[in-house]
């Protein structure tokens, strides 16, 4: 009888281009089974090849065993704890087995101004798909978005009826300056930078490294959202406010559904990957557990190039007593003996 789908082997690790891009997850209970993870809720249980997934989002009432993160720290998947519909990110794991070949193109590229010039033009190139930005300096650039982006609140205003002045933010306190739209409108913003933050992180990229940004931490993850403003946000606040909703939580709430909708995930993850990375190099999403060699370019891991230089003593761990009889009773039965 052939094994179950599931129980792939442990080296058979998908390309990232061949895994589904992210999987979210809500209100589960997520275990393992052999070599996938297992989704279990009230009405249903699904089994997912924990290296046929790129990146898992862990939304609100959800649980998981440490073997289950293991295994996909293992499989090389990203873990990110998001909110609803992975809208804001809240926390981040990236396993042993994700590849540093995306971060490292995206340093090179940051840190000489002519490669870094050309991904901002690729950015705003795919702003304005219809115009060539590829002699622009980064003044032209911005004086060509500026003009874009007040375009956008005009023909938004006089699609549903909402007044609209200028851009108002605070910050600090995003979600208080300015009229019903600017509120509602940074609400969005402020998801929509949880979801790029979340699958920039998964796919091993670096938040920080911003082409356009630069001087945050999360840099490179106002670069990518800014990519996608005019289609999701935007028009989002506008419809919203002509409806009388501006609620912080009504902005978040159906983003969330629209994110869903027009499958911006994996669009991110292909915009990502097309700015970073040249047409004919794949990514690759495997350690390879190597060291740098200012000669060599990189020799192996794993072994010793030097003779007792490792001293075992400066190992710290913090480990709590072993259970006593007594207590194994009780986590077995439920009650002391």
């Amino acid at each position: 009888m052939a094994e179950p789908w599931w129980k792939a082997a442990p080296q058979d690790l998908y390309r990232l281009e061949d895994r589904i891009s992210s999987i979210y997850v809500e209100r589960c209970h997520i275990d393992r089974d052999d070599n996938a993870v297992v989704l279990v809720n009230k009405e249903r249980t699904v089994r997912v090849p924990a290296a046929f997934v790129a990146v898992m989002l862990v939304g609100p009432g959800t649980r998981m065993t440490n073997a289950a993160i293991a295994l996909l720290a293992d499989s090389g998947t990203s873990v990110c704890w998001v909110g609803e519909r992975g809208v804001r990110m809240y926390a981040a794991g990236i396993g042993p087995s994700r590849g540093s070949q995306l971060v490292l193109r995206q340093a090179w590229l940051v840190t000489r101004p002519k490669e870094r010039l050309n991904v901002a033009r690729r950015m705003y190139g795919m702003r304005f798909p219809d115009e060539d930005v590829s002699r622009l300096t980064m003044q032209q650039l911005r004086g060509r978005e500026g003009a874009r982006v007040r375009k956008l609140y005009r023909a938004h205003s006089q699609r549903t009826g909402v007044s609209w002045e200028r851009r108002e933010y605070k910050p600090g306190q995003p979600h208080e300056a300015g009229d019903d739209v600017n509120r509602v409108l940074s609400a969005a913003n402020s998801a929509l930078y949880g979801i790029c933050h979340a699958v920039i992180t998964g796919i091993g990229a670096n938040p920080a490294l911003g082409f356009v940004h630069t001087g945050s931490a999360v840099s490179f993850v106002l670069d990518i959202a800014d990519l996608y403003k005019a289609d999701y946000t935007i028009p989002l606040a506008f419809d919203l406010s002509a409806q009388g909703r501006t609620s912080e939580r009504d902005a978040r709430l159906s983003l969330r559904d629209r994110v869903a909708e027009g499958k911006l995930l994996p669009q991110i993850i292909s915009d990502i990957k097309e700015l970073l990375l040249p047409e004919d190099e794949e990514l690759i999403d495997r350690d390879l557990s190597e060291l740098w060699d200012e000669k060599q370019g990189t020799v192996a891991s794993g072994v010793n190039w030097g003779d007792d230089i490792f001293d075992e003593s400066g190992f710290l761990s913090v480990i709590g007593p072993e259970p006593t009889t007594a207590a194994r009773s009780t986590a077995v039965n439920g009650s002391e003996q």
